[in-house]
């Protein structure tokens, strides 16, 4: 491991690790908005989130490819400009397909973007340290999740969501950062790639790695049609919330979840990864039932940073275990078929959230939620991970 370089990269995996989750938390807190520009009803914003979700499924695992045989610069350097093209055009919209179909554009480019700041962790950090990384780059992420709803929340009210979505453009600062900053990436030698498929195929089949596959598509397809989708809907309808405040409260989670995140090394010191996920996953289903049984504003509140306890271990801990099992040389696709997985849960979540939006409201999708999660906590507790070790090497 190139340690040495590793704490000088790690400003480009965080900036690249804000830039993915962009596409969906800036959005978030604006999709009322949105849909009454366009005089779409509150289901339609299922299929607008999962758009930007969609092309990961596929996607990533050929960026993750790409990346293990040409290098994580040129495909890196890539993906941000492609998000960013995609970002601005949303902008621009004249219609509700229009605007489907540019944060498709975007989520190609976003496919390769929070997997590839992981691998580069795993590139440059072994061990415990990268665990410690790993996780305070999911801090990083809980932290974006509450600054990039709040900040575009902000702006929509006062101008438009036109004019918060201008946001995306960062995607273009964020290339030229990659593209300056992996200069010295070193030159790979090409795999064949039949031994890339095999390779990949037999790490994907071991039991660990195929249990952080199954709880990290439930998870992500909470996330992302529990909270991101169906939750701005019941701020507006039982909070009568703006999009600023909106904003706010999709903010609140990540103040519990950073601090998680960035105390994870500790942690898993302490406790085995296994119990960590299963509590992780408990203490999400506990804090969805607050929210969508919450009648009062300390109740809601409370219900989110239950829910941004559970998120800041559950799935930098997932990315962990799976980093850990996978071998050095297929790093890469390994990892992006997880992150492949993991946005068919971000693609078929918000679509499911959005049928159950229209068919019986927000506070059915966050039982439903309360479910999903209890089923990961029951495959932690007798699954195969963590049963050998505290912390995987």
């Amino acid at each position: 491991m190139h340690q040495s370089s590793g704490h000088r990269i790690l400003p480009l995996v965080f900036a690249v690790t804000l830039t993915g989750i962009m596409g969906n938390s800036l959005v978030s807190p604006l999709l009322p908005d949105i849909l009454d520009t366009f005089n779409r009803s509150a289901g339609s914003a299922g299929p607008l989130v999962a758009a930007a979700s969609l092309p990961g499924i596929f996607l990533a695992p050929i960026i993750g490819f790409a990346a293990d045989r040409w290098g994580r610069r040129p495909i890196l350097t890539l993906c941000l400009v492609v998000f960013g093209s995609g970002g601005l055009l949303t902008a621009l919209a004249p219609n509700f397909a229009v605007l489907v179909a540019t944060r498709f554009l975007l989520g190609i480019g976003s496919a390769g973007l929070i997997n590839l700041g992981v691998v580069l962790i795993g590139d440059h950090f072994d061990g415990e340290e990268r665990t410690t990384w790993i996780g305070r780059n999911a801090a990083m992420l809980t932290v974006g999740l509450a600054i990039i709803p709040l900040v575009s929340g902000v702006i929509g009210e006062f101008f438009s969501w036109r004019v918060a979505t201008l946001g995306y453009g960062f995607g273009f600062v964020c290339a030229a950062y990659a593209w300056t900053v992996l200069r010295d990436e070193p030159t790979r030698a090409p795999q064949q790639l039949r031994s890339q498929l095999s390779g990949v195929g037999t790490a994907m089949r071991t039991p660990v790695i195929a249990t952080t596959i199954v709880v990290g598509t439930i998870s992500f397809a909470v996330v992302f049609g529990v909270f991101l989708t169906a939750m701005p809907s019941h701020l507006e309808t039982r909070f009568s919330m703006t999009s600023g405040w909106r904003g706010f409260m999709i903010s609140v989670p990540a103040l519990s979840s950073a601090l998680v995140g960035f105390n994870l090394g500790r942690i898993r010191r302490k406790v085995n990864v296994r119990w960590a996920l299963a509590t992780s996953a408990l203490a999400w289903a506990v804090g969805m039932l607050f929210i969508g049984w919450a009648q009062a504003l300390p109740v809601l509140i409370l219900g989110t940073l239950c829910y941004g306890l559970g998120e800041g271990a559950l799935i930098p801990n997932l990315q962990e275990v799976a980093m850990s099992e996978a071998p050095q040389e297929h790093r890469g696709a390994v990892v992006a078929t997880w992150v492949g997985f993991a946005r068919l849960g971000q693609t078929i979540g918000p679509l499911l959230a959005g049928a159950m939006l229209s068919a019986s409201g927000a506070p059915a999708v966050f039982v439903a939620g309360a479910v999903a999660s209890t089923l990961a906590a029951v495959i932690f507790v007798f699954g195969p991970i963590g049963r050998k070790a505290t912390i995987a090497h």
